[in-house]
């Protein structure tokens, strides 16, 4: 019986209070980090939530504080949009405003629950420096009875810049995917892609493999070259010939540049080749494909195509699927970038079901050869680097339940496989292909290196995209050097150097499917 009157008490307050309107007053901001992207036409860069105090309301004014940001004039202009709270329908509060370092949105806005979410949103002009980053701060809410202003301990974050290299549906293209990015001996910037025109989903699906060229440090693309398709070979329509997942690699000997890819030609139902399956409700992609054999209606099967020009011109593809052996179900290269070891051997990262690889050429890329495959691990998509003994390391994507990478070195092309102290251990992941770059650079005429990894920093899903550096060789990855890029949505990565003392990175990010940003170099040696 007591707990029954003291329940009856608290539910007379609570009512008391409801019927009188009386609520606290407050505001929430939430900001994550994310990129902020040239040639998008806007970023979120803060929601605000706010309370009135009362059951109806009226938001007279919102203002926001842009001090600390680099440059004011790489913003194009600063918007605010009311949302309800299952953000479903949105209306703008107030006029687009000019960037300022004070800006203040004025509306009559009613609150019919006393409660409001508010978004802000900043477009950058195309030309902005995106080695430069945005502070926005909401300073208060003006509402018809009061100001509220955020508590004490809110700070602002500082969000990078970036370009949003590709889009959803841009050029008709539904879904972008697979980043890789080097730098050739000119210095132009070379971006390719999957261009998956119908779906996001792997192949089948009309997709080709897309590039972009920048020759001044990424500040700006050329247009999109479309340097491999298969379009409608063999008599199949070009939804039955899909090219993904490549990979790109640069001579630094002589500028030739490479470029190879998965073609999968048809579509195999139930272990049997079908061309076109008679019922759509089969076409399930590489799941149901390739399998053991060498040719088009047995495989899937690796193309090369070869720049001599800087990537500006392609030559036909070459299928080098002879190199395979008969027995594996699937080879391919892995996706991101190659690279030309310290003796001029081209080495690609590559792939077979469960085992990770290596495809090597000695002749400057005129033959090519598959490695022994690597110890029966759950490795497969894999990156590379060459370290200073010589030997290559390998940092490949764990499907299996460590969530942290496969680590392995070879000393001699792939021939023996050396299991390394990291291994499993030290970089998590979420089950994600990874990125793995090794940088030199000089410091008063003393010839330096480090090794970058990026991929979504989590063990629960692809999240989180974070650059790391490593000054012992993949030994250590100290936190305290990490750059979280992106907090939502992020998969596949590639890193390249944009100039000694400039990082490239282009990922799969939650705000463009191929996000572009650069960093100091400094950023990651200096803390």
């Amino acid at each position: 019986m007591k707990n029954l009157t003291i329940r009856f008490v608290i539910l007379i307050f609570v009512l008391t209070t409801m019927a009188s309107g009386i609520h606290s007053q407050s505001v929430e901001i939430i900001q994550k980090q994310i990129p902020v992207l040239t040639l998008s036409q806007g970023n979120p860069v803060m929601l605000i939530k706010v309370n009135t105090g009362k059951n109806v309301a009226e938001i007279r004014a919102i203002s926001i504080d842009l001090t600390g940001t680099s440059d004011l004039n790489d913003l194009e202009n600063v918007r605010v949009y009311s949302y309800r709270e299952d953000f479903k329908d949105s209306i703008q509060y107030g006029k687009t405003l000019l960037p300022s370092k004070q800006l203040r949105f004025k509306g009559n806005l009613s609150l019919s629950s006393g409660t409001g979410h508010f978004r802000v949103y900043v477009k950058l002009k195309d030309n902005a420096d995106i080695m430069h980053s945005l502070v926005a701060r909401c300073t208060g809410i003006k509402t018809s009875d009061a100001t509220i202003v955020p508590g004490a301990g809110y700070n602002p974050l500082k969000l990078r810049f970036g370009i949003a290299l590709c889009q959803h549906m841009e050029e008709g293209v539904h879904t972008y995917r697979i980043p890789g990015i080097v730098r050739t001996n000119n210095g132009t910037l070379l971006a390719i892609f999957d261009r998956r025109i119908e779906a996001r989903r792997d192949p089948q699906g009309v997709m080709n493999i897309g590039l972009k060229r920048s020759t001044d440090g990424g500040k700006t693309w050329e247009p999109v070259r479309i340097i491999l398709d298969r379009g409608s070979w063999g008599g199949l329509p070009p939804r039955y010939n899909g090219i993904s997942d490549a990979c790109i690699l640069v001579n630094s000997n002589n500028n030739d540049i490479f470029v190879g890819a998965l073609w999968m030609h048809g579509q195999w139902v139930k272990g049997k080749w079908e061309g076109i399956p008679s019922d759509p409700d089969a076409e399930l992609g590489r799941k149901t494909g390739s399998l053991p054999g060498l040719t088009e209606k047995e495989t899937c099967q690796l193309l090369i195509t070869k720049s001599v020009d800087d990537g500006k011109t392609w030559s036909e593809a070459v299928n080098m699927t002879k190199i395979k052996k008969p027995e594996w179900p699937l080879y391919a290269l892995s996706p991101t970038n190659g690279i030309t070891l310290e003796d001029g051997t081209l080495v690609f990262p590559s792939k077979v079901p469960g085992n990770v690889a290596i495809t090597y050429s000695k002749d400057g890329g005129q033959t090519w050869t598959v490695s022994n495959l690597g110890p029966e691990t759950n490795g497969v998509e894999n990156a590379i680097v060459q370290l200073s003994d010589g030997s290559i390391m390998l940092n490949a994507r764990s499907m299996g339940k460590t969530k942290s990478r496969t680590v392995y070195t070879t000393p001699d092309l792939g021939k023996t496989w050396i299991e390394h102290p990291t291994n499993s251990k030290v970089l998590i992941e979420p089950g994600c292909h990874g990125s793995l770059y090794k940088h030199t650079y000089s410091v008063n005429g003393e010839k330096k290196s480090i090794l970058l990894f990026s991929n979504p920093n989590s063990t629960e899903g692809r999240e989180r995209m974070t650059l790391k550096v490593s000054f012992d060789e993949g030994m250590t990855w100290p936190e305290k050097y990490w750059i979280l890029l992106d907090e939502e949505r992020s998969a596949y990565s590639s890193i390249t150097s944009v100039d000694e003392q400039t990082i490239g990175i282009l990922y799969e990010g939650s705000q463009a499917h191929m996000t572009f940003q650069k960093i100091a170099l400094t950023e990651l040696t200096e803390k």
